[in-house]
């Protein structure tokens, strides 16, 4: 799954995604088209969705926590979108490399971009703009709210008129069976507000907001239906209730497409906690503000077929590749490589036969292969797995692990830059408080390999406090 939503691709990008996808045996290209940054396929019975829907003001940096809000003065000069004839495109030059495309067009929420084309999307009143950088979600343990409404209400007709109109032409430019309707993430305290929303509940005897959102995604299917396709949605598209005919594209985790699954729903598997490809996947310091981790060893544990799934009701695997924190195309090639590698072997081996360190020494040898070719990759493998605690005296403690076999790390305490003359890491070092950072490098039969972790004595109690 490639988010051209939050970054725009251009086609030329696209094709060269596809092109990295077939040499792993990835077959199939899920297009994450709409969200709240932008629109980013031509509807041409509702132009604005593409004049209004894929721009917006550009902001450098880790532009989706800005800390002003857009100013209409400003020019909107950040997105894009794909034409008609870039779809058939993209489509046929899939065809020509044996790789299928999915649409996913992501509704009820998610969908800033489209309510800031036709505001009467919404159940809110007021005026709506594609999402700029500033916060608009609180996120807290246990759920989240919108602070702006970014969904599309299930109680106003022309909600189901612009779905239609939408599906029509999405129907017509991509030749698979299925459409992807979203249905994940959607904030509902803005419906709980909304009368219009609340006379829809009484009329059809919805007695909460998940079967609100069940009442949107079942209309939403047949609407997919009636244009000859099947609808597949992520895994929340369950909560409302669906129809037996709906696939489910499992994120959160694996629960929801076991639970799918055993109801014979078809399934995708695309758990976060195993195929989000996007998270950091080395040394936190070292690598993009994400907020979660994910390391090659725990990638390749992935298995789409999980305890208690009838393998028939599972259609395979899928990584995801979110662009909030991708800024251009080789980060994203950097933030894949080697972890597309671990999906390709997991949907395409038998369990029985992974290994991992055969795994690592082929990976290596691709390395090479990539070093030829000029792509970008990541060798966060080779990196320090640094963590820390406090033992029974309140001392700090240094805890150092290795991700593959062979490699030794050496450590300085004294504000040097070490080498492998340096003491090598064998077992837990206690930190005294005169020490005011950690720097560890990582070698193997003599050679640097990985890069050198500069940490602050307070990112490790950090850890400690965290364990």
């Amino acid at each position: 799954m490639l988010d051209v939503s939050r970054h725009f691709f251009t086609k030329a990008e696209v094709k060269k995604f596809m092109d990295d996808m077939v040499r792993f045996k990835f077959n199939l290209l899920h297009l994450h088209l709409t969200d709240d940054e932008g629109w980013r396929i031509e509807i041409k019975s509702l132009p604005k969705l593409t004049s209004v829907g894929a721009w917006r003001i550009e902001r450098n940096g880790k532009w989706s926590n800005s800390p002003k809000a857009a100013d209409d003065s400003e020019p909107k000069t950040y997105g894009g979108f794909y034409t008609h004839e870039d779809i058939k495109d993209l489509v046929q030059y899939g065809k020509e490399r044996f790789v299928t495309i999915l649409p996913e067009i992501d509704v009820p929420g998610h969908s800033l971009a489209a309510v800031a084309a036709y505001p009467q999307l919404s159940a809110t009143p007021g005026e709506h703009k594609v999402y700029q950088g500033i916060p608009f979600m609180n996120w807290f343990a246990g759920g989240f709210a919108a602070i702006v409404d970014n969904s599309i209400s299930p109680a106003n007709e022309f909600s189901y008129e612009f779905v239609d109109k939408v599906m029509t032409e999405v129907a017509q430019l991509f030749p698979f069976e299925y459409i992807h309707m979203g249905g994940d993430e959607c904030a509902k305290n803005f419906w709980e507000k909304s009368p219009e929303v609340k006379a829809l509940m009484a009329r059809e005897g919805l007695k909460n907001m998940n079967e609100v959102e069940g009442y949107f995604v079942k209309r939403v299917e047949k609407i997919i239906q009636s244009k000859g396709k099947k609808m597949i949605g992520w895994d929340e598209i369950l909560e409302g209730g669906v129809s037996p005919s709906a696939n489910v594209m499992s994120w959160r985790g694996v629960k929801g497409g076991i639970e799918a699954a055993k109801s014979k729903h078809q399934v995708v598997m695309s758990p976060s906690t195993f195929a989000y490809v996007d998270f950091v996947q080395g040394e936190p310091t070292l690598e993009g503000p994400v907020y979660a981790s994910l390391r090659l060893n725990k990638t390749y544990q992935f298995d789409p077929v999980q305890e208690g799934m009838d393998p028939k009701y599972v259609l395979g695997g899928q990584a995801n590749m979110w662009s909030e924190q991708i800024a251009n195309y080789r980060y994203q090639q950097y933030m894949m490589w080697p972890r597309g590698l671990a999906i390709a072997e997991s949907v395409w081996s038998p369990k029985e036969k992974k290994d991992w360190n055969g795994f690592i020494k082929r990976v290596e040898n691709q390395f090479d292969r990539w070093d030829l070719s000029g792509d970008r990759y990541a060798k966060s493998v080779y990196d320090a797995i640094v963590s820390a605690s406090k033992d029974e005296k309140g001392n700090l403690v240094l805890h150092i692990a290795s991700e593959i076999e062979g490699v030794d790390h050496y450590y300085s305490i004294d504000e040097s830059a070490p080498d492998n003359f340096y003491p090598k890491y064998s077992k837990p070092v206690v930190i005294k408080d005169d020490v005011q950072s950690v720097r560890i490098i990582s070698y193997r039969n003599g050679k640097q390999i990985g890069r050198q972790i500069n940490l602050p004595v307070t990112e490790l109690k950090k850890r400690a406090e965290k364990k």
